[in-house]
């Protein structure tokens, strides 16, 4: 991102000497997960949101730097919790050098954003990373339970999105306001960000179905997992009663068999699922950039508003 690419190179910069420890081990493994890192877009929609709204100093970078962490360290304990042996076709940590040294090492990195956060004076800061950790085991939790018995609605579906996914990016956003002293911003990003992260999760639960004339085969790796997304929630809340309890039998007890999979993923396509996940991600779409309307024209803002244009037009 042409705007503040010079920024985000410093900030790979910083962020590598963050994660300095003077214990070899712990070297070897966030040297390993700092040279498989992303896209990196939390850090853009932190520094894109500055830039937009002010001047960025040094504040943007401390919060870059705590987001990432954060966002490392939940990733790291997320392939232990689900028993993930691969994070964007590498190795993951715990495959590598098993659960414990992986739990470890997020919790280092959870332990660094705290002492970052009151090293440098940043309580505005800290309070906004603490308010997203609390939100995202939130989510998770009440995904874990609802899962479970496969009752969840749209309006569940949400409040799961929200603080699991979307709360993330809001933090984000959030943070990019805050950090150039732009207090009076600081709601509207929030909620600019969780409408950014709704739009965006949709869009990979599409992905699960085969976006049409985007990236071919479905997977069904969702349904295989048994989890809720919108285009199964919407078809089980709207199908006939037939439908919903084939779609419940094969989701409940053949998740495991590829050609039952392949039939509930028809099954949500015919009924519409896609379609209307489709519609609610381009709404909330729409609604995050209604938020940036009377925010003056610059580089920074095309930027960001490409960035939000891309978490529904990405490939992958």
């Amino acid at each position: 991102m042409a705007p503040v690419a010079v920024e985000m190179d410093e900030f790979e910069d910083r962020f590598r000497e963050s994660m300095k420890s003077q214990v070899p081990l712990l070297d070897k493994v966030t040297h390993y997960i700092i040279k498989r890192k992303g896209k990196q877009m939390r850090p853009l929609f932190i520094f894109l949101s500055a830039k937009m709204l002010g001047k960025i100093d040094d504040k943007t970078f401390d919060s870059a730097t705590l987001v990432e962490l954060l966002h490392t360290a939940t990733l790291v304990h997320d392939d232990v919790v689900d028993d993930a042996n691969e994070r964007r076709g590498f190795f993951s940590v715990n495959a590598l050098w098993k659960n414990k040294i992986a739990v470890l090492v997020g919790d280092y990195m959870l332990s660094k954003v705290l002492l970052l956060s009151i090293e440098k004076d940043n309580q505005h800061l800290l309070e906004v990373v603490s308010r997203t950790v609390k939100k995202m085991s939130e989510g998770e939790l009440l995904q874990i339970e609802k899962a479970r018995k496969l009752d969840i609605t749209e309006d569940v579906y949400y409040e799961v999105v929200r603080q699991k996914t979307a709360s993330l990016i809001s933090a984000c956003c959030e943070l990019g306001a805050l950090s150039v002293g732009r207090f009076d911003m600081n709601d509207r990003m929030r909620a600019f960000g969780e409408k950014v992260g709704l739009a965006f999760q949709i869009k990979d639960d599409i992905f699960d179905y085969g976006d049409p004339g985007e990236i071919g085969k479905p997977t069904g790796l969702d349904i295989r997992e048994r989890k809720m997304t919108l285009p199964l929630i919407h078809v089980l809340n709207t199908a006939s009663k037939p439908i919903r309890k084939e779609l419940i039998r094969i989701v409940k007890n053949h998740n495991e068999n590829p050609q039952k999979v392949r039939r509930a993923v028809e099954l949500v396509i015919e009924h519409g699922g896609i379609d209307y996940a489709y519609d609610r991600m381009l709404e909330f779409k729409k609604e995050a950039l209604d938020m940036l309307e009377d925010i003056p024209q610059s580089d920074a803002k095309d930027a960001v508003i490409g960035l939000v244009e891309y978490t529904t037009n990405r490939k992958k």
